[in-house]
């Protein structure tokens, strides 16, 4: 920036910059607005449509953290991954409002009323005050999507141990069912059970009867045991 010169060095196309320079090669009156005063004043302009885009940016944040938190408290959706991409937009634009708002102090005040013959305090003042609202708004929804970060990882947790207690309940009741069919199905003599034909007292069936009847039993009274102990 010099006293009649302006550059701007950037990567990639940026949209305000862009319509502002479309804006002054169509328009003689714009273009008049906009650079017939200082270098200064067209430093103003650049940075404030930075801004106004910086907050267009920070409000599509908010609305996004509005819209996930019915996502984040049902647990039937998994919700992982657009907290993940929020939280990326998040720090990225922190990292650059937060260097943003000392730099352009020290600009202001340093360096841009060596090249402009009006005052421009009020209007940086205007600038830097958008530059906090963004920052504050950044932080307000860093520590939103922190929250809502761990309620999703809450319920997550709270789902699998719901699935693994159910898996649980399902293996140990099914625990006596395999211990006495495997001892019916040994082939050795165990009590109660002799010769093959010793065990008729309920008809042709009386072994598959009385594992049925053992297993039930079995079953029942652990669920009962468990209720018990406010396991289920």
């Amino acid at each position: 920036m010099g006293s009649n010169y302006l550059v701007t060095v950037h990567q990639g196309d940026m949209k305000p910059l862009a319509d502002i320079f479309q804006r002054c090669a169509h328009d003689e009156k714009a273009r008049m607005e906009l650079m017939g005063k200082s270098a200064g004043f067209v430093f103003h302009s650049i940075v404030d449509a930075l801004t106004d885009d910086l907050l267009n940016l920070v409000r599509k944040i908010v609305g996004n953290i509005d819209d996930i938190e019915d996502v984040v408290f049902d647990e039937k959706i998994d919700a992982a991954k657009e907290i993940s991409y929020l939280r990326r937009e998040i720090t990225s634009l922190r990292r650059i409002t937060v260097p943003l708002r000392r730099t352009l102090t020290e600009l202001a005040s340093r360096d841009i009323p060596h090249f402009s013959e009006e005052d421009l305090a009020l209007y940086f003042d205007d600038v830097n005050d958008h530059i906090d609202k963004a920052i504050a708004t950044l932080d307000e929804s860093k520590e939103t999507i922190e929250i809502y970060k761990d309620t999703d990882y809450m319920h997550g947790a709270d789902k699998s141990n719901r699935i693994l207690a159910v898996l649980t309940i399902i293996f140990t009741l099914s625990m006596p069912v395999t211990i006495l069919s495997s001892l019916y199905g040994m082939n050795v003599d165990i009590p109660v059970i002799g010769e093959q034909d010793s065990m008729q007292f309920l008809g042709r069936y009386t072994t598959f009867i009385v594992i049925v009847i053992g297993s039930v039993l079995s079953a029942m009274a652990m669920v009962f045991f468990f209720r018990r102990l406010h396991w289920i």
